[in-house]
């Protein structure tokens, strides 16, 4: 079987990429000029690469004429919610456009091959606290340009399917985090932090943003595994939650990372470039219809997530 695998050389990517491969699928991927190849370079030899600017209608169409996939992950994204509110533009050019190219290239090659649609539980958004945890069938109120982004891409998975019979599955997962994690994000930024500051690299004050939401986090291992139960098993046309169904504050992640640690009288300093104009409070989910669907549900304790994430910035930074 043949998997294509948008986006392979980030951070769910490369993680899906091992995980295809254990499955015996034969595994291609798109990649800019720019990628780095760094998460990916222990198994840059099974894989086969094809250069591809999503961006691109006729540079798309190439990719899906060459790789003639059974099964497409669409991971390519610009994947920060931060990002999104000072670059708005090209972010929504980025999620929305990636993405008609790549159905309107596998139209134009008379394939239809199951494909993932990778949306978030940002679609969600404001989410008041009476209608926790939310389901496939909660309102979409989202906030933030990032969050807009990937309601388009569920809704258009959702008309593709519908007006051309494309196997499209969506997915709305929770937070992920793990080794390899962007060190944008905020455990991962916390997590790089201390291994620096346990490594003697910078001094111990630890950078942060708003220390108040509470998100439901799962182990990336986990969401692939579950990404990959979607495209064997998942229904056509469906929207699934992926979701450990528990809500830990950003608070409690700091603290954790802290006491997992050998620093010691760490200052903690709130930066202003690290606030959002608007922040989703709570984010926490119900996977009831993936886990009675499927049987998925996750498996590996955040605790040892977070230890997993600090222990790879440790081997990252350290001498």
């Amino acid at each position: 079987m043949r998997v294509l695998i948008t986006g392979i050389t980030g951070f769910v990517g490369s993680h899906l990429a091992e995980h295809a491969l254990r499955a015996g699928a034969e595994v291609w991927g798109s990649v800019r000029w720019r990628s780095r190849l760094e998460h990916i370079a222990g198994i840059r030899q099974r894989l086969r690469l094809v250069e591809c600017d999503l961006l691109d209608a006729t540079s798309t169409r190439a990719l899906v004429a060459e790789a003639r996939p059974d099964w497409v992950f669409h991971l390519a994204a610009q994947s920060f919610v931060q990002v999104s509110f000072h670059a708005p533009a090209s972010s929504l050019q980025t999620n929305v456009i990636c993405q008609v190219n790549l159905l309107e290239a596998l139209r134009a090659e008379r394939m239809a091959p199951r494909l993932l649609v990778v949306g978030s539980s940002e679609e969600y958004g404001l989410v008041h606290a009476h209608e926790t945890p939310t389901t496939e069938a909660s309102p979409l109120r989202p906030l933030s340009p990032y969050a807009v982004s990937k309601v388009a891409q569920d809704l258009m998975g959702y008309q593709y399917w519908k007006s051309y019979g494309l196997p499209i599955v969506r997915s709305r997962a929770h937070n992920h985090t793990g080794p390899r994690r962007g060190e944008v994000f905020a455990t991962s930024s916390f997590a790089k932090q201390i291994a620096e500051i346990e490594a003697g690299l910078r001094e111990p004050v630890i950078q942060v943003g708003n220390l108040t939401p509470r998100r439901d986090f799962s182990d990336v291992r986990d969401i692939v595994r579950g990404y990959w139960l979607l495209l064997e098993r998942g229904e056509p046309g469906e929207v699934y939650n992926l979701c450990s169904g528990t809500a830990w504050s950003i608070q409690w992640v700091l603290d954790f990372l802290l006491g997992a640690s050998k620093a010691r009288n760490v200052a903690i300093r709130q930066d202003p470039e690290r606030l959002r104009p608007s922040d989703v409070p709570l984010l926490l989910g119900d996977r009831s219809k993936i886990e009675k669907a499927l049987g998925w549900r996750t498996e590996i304790p955040f605790e040892q997530t977070l230890r997993d994430l600090l222990d790879y910035w440790r081997q990252r930074v350290g001498p």
